[in-house]
Parts: structure tokens; C-alpha cells; sequence
């Protein structure tokens, strides 16, 4: 007999969890639909050589790779197999770059497209890092060119969605790579690959620390100590409002030496800090933050990462930025685009972990139970009733005894139980039990549908609070 045993590296839920996660989808789905994004999905599995462009990190390393069991026998008896030909996403972005190069001509610009599914990294299995996890990205994409100005609609949509989850206060933390760079030039790190390789350093500034970046600057980087210093002075730069931020833009400049990346950095988050504001984000909800990087290297211009404030350990929640030229990989055209996404799968686990998420509840409303054989075509009526009047029922078919009955009810979650009787078909009523409340009233069957959408509809309030 085969131990039945779930694969490390992914998150499995029961129902009760499961629903509250459902529950946090579909609030995320709505929050990206309020704003104007259209849904698009893409295949698991990608061809190789599609997905495994250069976008820097470590993600490339993660991949996994499919084949069928044909194509494993065929390779066997090769020399050198090579790569196989189809590879499981490790995140949504590269196959939106694919998606609409490959579909440009039957798209509308600007593409405002938003993707909730499953991705795939190799990643060493731990408590709440998966190798199968959710992703739910929203990205603006534009032809030929697209305004920094949509760059501030991103902490908008953050700003909504993680207000409707009421999770707890949280901070949208936003920086600019065109910024960074200038600000690298001005210290004598010109080389591009360089400044990529600073930057993905300075990320891990929260998870590493100060001295383990500090290290790697003057180690395998080759920084300077005093140019490793500088570094480390500039990105613990942090602003406390927004008129605070606009000041640290202004200080930012006056200690420039001339770059001009660092010159149109500047002037993309002035225009996106102010967008933020009138898109009517509270300032105590977002600040200037320079050690927020991003590790892959296709970001180019605004880069975002937020936080809850009462439990920092959790880590960031919605990340993402500015892409310019991420397409270009599969076409000729520049398709610029900013965007944004939220790990969902962690997210969720840290939430539960930190006991913020609420898993008593159960999708079904009411139960209908069988009180006696011979009326149970009559309680099957009923249960049609119900539904078609919008209410989640489930009817019970074996039967037994209704003490047993009610039991499950409350163990499933199910406030409501609608009872059909001998008494209740002579009366022509339904006596409805609140498992919660612990009590029952009686309603005429015909109008049972609209008493049970007002008792739905009331706080649940224990009996005697």
C-alpha cells in the first residue's frame, strides 16, 4: 500500500481554509476589475526558449521542465538530450510578454490586463516559500511608449485591494531604478552590469542586514569602503509624508553630480507621488523608500513593494515596477509596461500563521435535512426553492436521526437548518434553526426564501451580547 503523502513545497488546504483564501481571490479579482482590467490566461508550461530569456535574478535556475513520456524515451537514446522543449512558468510576467507580442495586432493599447494563477519555482521547500504558488498580476502595457503617469495608478489598485481585505495597516513603499542608477553613476559605477548587481545586493538589505550587504559591496563587488558607505547612507533614506518626500527629492538633486538618469528618476516619482495623492492614497499609507530595488533586472523606472505595519517579518505582500523593454525579446516593437503583483499563496500562510485569517465559515447557508422518508421529495422542493432563490443549500439524502443531522450541520459551518416535517407540511410552513443563536422561528414555505436572505443579512451577533 502507497503512503498517501502531499509533494513538499506546496500549500494544501481543507475546505474551511481553502474557502478563505476563494474568498481572498475573488476580492482581488473584483479590486482589478474595478479599475478597468481585463482577465487573460496563459499556459502553465511555455516553450523553453520563449520563457528562459534573460531576465536576470535568480530565477532562471528554479526552472522546471516537462516532458511526456515519449519524448523521455526518445531522448534516451541521444547522445545529448538537450533541454526539453516545454518549461512550467516561474512567474506571470515573461508569458505576458509573450502574450502580447505574439497577439499585438488583435490587442488595444493601452493593454490593461490582469492574471490570477498558479507558477512554479525550484525553490528549496520552507515555512511559507513554495514551489507552487499563486500569483494575481495586473500590468498596463502601451505601444511604443506608455506615461509614468500609470505608474501611479499601481499604489492605487494596491492601496483598494488591500484596504477591502482589511488585513491591517500596511505601507506602499515606492523607489525608482532610473534614480539609482544616477545616483551609482554619480559614485563611479558606470557599468550597467555592475549597477544590476549593487542593486540586487541593496534588496536584500531587510532579509540580510546591513553588514552582510556591506560585505558583499566591498567583497565580491569590488566597492570601496567609502563608496560601500555611501551606498549604504543613500538607500536608508526613507520619507514620512509626502511633503517630507518631495524635500528628499529636492536634497536628492542638490547632491547630484549632473546624472541624467538620476534627473529623470526624479522627476517620474515627483509625478507619481502626486498622482498618488490625488488618486486619493493617504500619505500615511506610502512613502520614498531607496533601498527598495527589486531583484530582477527588467525593471526600469518605478519599482513598488509593500508591507503590513504591524508584522513586518511577513515581508513584502505586492511587489512589482516599471518595465520598458521586457517585450523586446519577441518583437521589434517597444511595448513598455508597469505593473504589479501579489503572492498569494504566501501571503495567505503568513496571515494564517499570524492567526488574520478567519476560517470558521462554510460556503453553504442552509441545510436542508431529512426529516422523514416519505416527505423527502417534498424537502428536495424545498432545497430547489432555495437555490433558485440564491441561497447556497445543501439537502441531506441518506437520512438517520436529525440529532446526528444537526450535528453535522454545526460541525460543517452551516448557521441555517430549514425543517420539514409532518407538522410543518400540514401547516404548510418551514421551521428554520440558527445553529449560531441557538434558536428557531417558523415561516410560511412561501416565503422562506425572503426570510432567510434577512437573516443572512444581519451582523452575527451571539444571543445575549
Amino acid at each position: 500500500m502507497i503512503t498517501p503523502r502531499t509533494p513538499s513545497g506546496v500549500l494544501e488546504l481543507l475546505p474551511p481554509e481553502q474557502i478563505a483564501f476563494q474568498r481572498m481571490l475573488d476580492v482581488i479579482r473584483a479590486g482589478y476589475e474595478r479599475f478597468g482590467f481585463l482577465p487573460v490566461e496563459t499556459p502553465v508550461f511555455e516553450v523553453s526558449d520563449v520563457l528562459l530569456t534573460k531576465t536576470g535574478g535568480e530565477t532562471e535556475r528554479q526552472v522546471y521542465f516537462v516532458q511526456s513520456t515519449g519524448a523521455l524515451e526518445k531522448a534516451a537514446g541521444q547522445d545529448e538530450p538537450g533541454t526539453p522543449e516545454l518549461a512550467l512558468r516561474f512567474d506571470l510576467t515573461v508569458p505576458l510578454a509573450r502574450y502580447v507580442a505574439e497577439h499585438e495586432h488583435r490587442l488595444t493599447f493601452p493593454f490593461r490586463r490582469y492574471q490570477m494563477q498558479r507558477v512554479y519555482r525550484g525553490e528549496r521547500p520552507q515555512r511559507g516559500r513554495f514551489r507552487e504558488f499563486y500569483q494575481c498580476d495586473v500590468d498596463i502595457v502601451g505601444k511604443d511608449e506608455l506615461s509614468v503617469r500609470h505608474d501611479a495608478e499601481c499604489p492605487a489598485v494596491i492601496h483598494a485591494i488591500f484596504s477591502d481585505l482589511a488585513i491591517g495597516d500596511f505601507t506602499i513603499q515606492i523607489n525608482n531604478r532610473r534614480l539609482m542608477r544616477g545616483f551609482f553613476e554619480d559614485l563611479g559605477v558606470a557599468d550597467p552590469e555592475q549597477q544590476a548587481l549593487v542593486l540586487r545586493e541593496v534588496d536584500k538589505l531587510d532579509k540580510r542586514g546591513v553588514e552582510h550587504v556591506r560585505q558583499s559591496l566591498t567583497g565580491r563587488l569590488g566597492l570601496s569602503q567609502e563608496a560601500a558607505a555611501q551606498v549604504l547612507g543613500f538607500v536608508a533614506l526613507r520619507s514620512t509624508g509626502h511633503d517630507d518626500a518631495m524635500t528628499l527629492l529636492d536634497r536628492v538633486t542638490a547632491q547630484s553630480a549632473g546624472s541624467a538618469s538620476l534627473a529623470t528618476g526624479v522627476d517620474e516619482l515627483r509625478e507619481v507621488l502626486a498622482l498618488v495623492r490625488a488618486m486619493g492614497v493617504p500619505e500615511s499609507d506610502y512613502r520614498l523608500n531607496f533601498s527598495i530595488a527589486r531583484g530582477l533586472d527588467y525593471y526600469t523606472g518605478t519599482v513598488y513593494e509593500t508591507t503590513l505595519d504591524d508584522h513586518p517579518g511577513i515581508g513584502s505582500i505586492c511587489s512589482g515596477g516599471r518595465y520598458d523593454d521586457l517585450a523586446g525579446h519577441y518583437t521589434k516593437s517597444r511595448l513598455p509596461g508597469v505593473g504589479i503583483s501579489i503572492g498569494l499563496s504566501r501571503l495567505f500562510w503568513q496571515l494564517r500563521e499570524a492567526g488574520l485569517v478567519d476560517v470558521a465559515e462554510s460556503t453553504v447557508q442552509v441545510l436542508v435535512p431529512q426529516v422523514d422518508t416519505e416527505l423527502l421529495p417534498q424537502a428536495m422542493a424545498l432545497a430547489t426553492t432555495l437555490r433558485a432563490g440564491g441561497i447556497n443549500t445543501e439537502a441531506v439524502l441518506d437520512g438517520g436521526r436529525l440529532g446526528r443531522q444537526l450535528r453535522y450541520a454545526d460541525r460543517a459551518g452551516i448557521r441555517f437548518v430549514a425543517l420539514l416535517g409532518p407538522q410543518e407540511v400540514d401547516s404548510d410552513t418551514v421551521t428554520v434553526k440558527d445553529l449560531r443563536r441557538q434558536d428557531q422561528f417558523s415561516v410560511p414555505r412561501s416565503d422562506i426564501v425572503r426570510a432567510l436572505r434577512v437573516e443572512l443579512a444581519q451582523p452575527q451577533v451571539p444571543t445575549g451580547d
